[in-house]
């Protein structure tokens, strides 16, 4: 990383008109729609700023509550899960990161941030979900350990087990 970035929770000081990833669909959601779902509660959102520009978004992602149909889930996680009809997930719904901040790693270290705190969070989840919106997010989620719950790979769960220890 070239820049020094903090990450904290979207507050209404950070600039997010001025952030551009270049997917549109992320875009929009972060300029117009996520301040409203953090007022709902219905997501929670943790932004990279620069450290520099204070107010600066390097990237963003929101996590939210979610759950898994036990039967969905790889026999070989489903397991060590108690036999109810869902299991708790953190899911991990948005990551993107500003094109000047591209190729230097923050997508990582947001996608650890989130993770770790998942992991910390005093309502319990068993790991962390995320539906992947192409191969190449796919690939990167399975580069940072995560394994796929259904066929087609896109939808794919990191487990939290051990990772409190980290």
């Amino acid at each position: 990383m070239t820049a020094r970035l903090r990450i904290e929770a979207l507050g209404a000081a950070h600039d997010r008109k001025a952030f551009a990833c270049g997917v549109e669909a992320l875009d929009r959601y972060f300029h117009d729609q996520v301040g409203q779902d953090v007022r709902r509660r219905v997501t929670a959102c943790y932004v990279a700023c620069d450290a520099e520009g204070r107010d600066r978004v390097a990237g963003f992602y929101t996590l939210a509550a979610a759950s898994v149909v036990l039967s969905e889930i790889p026999q070989a996680l489903a397991k060590r899960l108690p036999r109810y009809g869902a299991a708790p997930v953190a899911l991990l719904g948005r990551l993107a990161i500003d094109q000047a901040y591209r190729g230097q790693g923050l997508g990582g270290i947001l996608l650890w941030d989130a993770v770790m705190r998942a992991a910390r969070s005093e309502v319990a989840v068993f790991a962390v979900l995320v539906d992947a919106k192409d191969a190449e997010a796919e690939a990167f989620y399975r580069h940072h350990g995560f394994v796929s719950l259904d066929s087609e790979g896109r939808r794919l769960v990191l487990p939290l087990t051990g990772l409190r220890q980290t």
